[in-house]
């Protein structure tokens, strides 16, 4: 049975990164806005940071870059549910769901075709970024894309959970507006919360997203064997590992 399952996410995620692939020019638009943050905010960001050792534009980099990462799985992730909607309102899950293909993954294949998308946009953003001063190794790298991968999984999949359970455009957007930025500025996506007041770093405690972005941050900054990294990491994993369960029961309740 779980062989099946996994023959059938794969399967399911070709179908839709040809569909992707057919429309690159998805992958720009997601690029537009953080291109223009990343040239035009962070100018700001070397007198910000001078307190926490941002002596110049690169190291405004090597901070807020990571957290620019962050904010783009976190943004993408959660706008996902609009693009499961369009599917449901025009009857392609309706057509889907008589095949053999489990329900289940056809939900996590189409998540893990957005994730995809993310990690490509991450990636540009990356690339672009080195030019100014952006250093890391591969090593690092690597897994600073898990946890990117594991942030982008876990907001797909609570944007899956919002859309399943409102099932309304008009009542969608406000309600992830609602959810993003406070989840945003919780996790010190633009300056770390380092610079926050006492009460506002215990309340991000709470927010995985906040445990994910330091565990980013620090693997751009060479620190692998801080602990902030595998906390990130276990954190962040855990609770994608629950909202996809949450997404997975709710479509096969719902979707007859």
């Amino acid at each position: 049975m779980i062989v099946k399952f996994l023959r059938d996410t794969w399967l399911i995620y070709q179908r839709q990164m040809t569909l992707m692939l057919r429309t690159p020019i998805w992958i720009l638009v997601g690029i537009a806005q953080p291109i223009t943050y990343l040239f035009l905010f962070t100018p700001f960001l070397k007198p910000a940071l001078a307190s926490m050792g941002a002596d110049s534009y690169a190291d405004a980099f090597q901070i807020y870059v990571p957290g620019l990462l962050v904010v783009m799985c976190l943004y993408g992730g959660l706008w996902a549910g609009f693009g499961l909607l369009g599917e449901l309102r025009a009857g392609i899950v309706e057509r889907a769901r008589v095949t053999p293909v489990s329900r289940s993954a056809l939900l996590l294949g189409r998540a893990l075709r957005d994730v995809t998308s993310m990690l490509l946009q991450a990636l540009i953003i990356t690339l672009m970024a080195l030019p100014f001063g952006l250093k890391a190794h591969v090593g690092d790298l690597v897994i600073a894309y898990i946890l990117l991968f594991l942030i982008g999984l876990m907001a797909t999949a609570i944007s899956y959970d919002i859309t399943l359970s409102v099932k309304n455009e008009s009542a969608l957007g406000p309600t992830i507006n609602t959810i993003a930025q406070p989840l945003a500025l919780l996790a010190g996506v633009l300056l770390p919360l380092a610079l926050a007041p006492l009460w506002m770093r215990q309340v991000a405690w709470w927010n995985p997203f906040s445990w994910a972005t330091d565990g980013v941050r620090a693997l751009f900054n060479g620190r692998l064997g801080d602990a902030i990294v595998w906390q990130g990491l276990t954190i962040t994993a855990v609770v994608a590992v629950a909202t996809v369960l949450i997404s997975a029961r709710l479509y096969n309740r719902q979707v007859r």
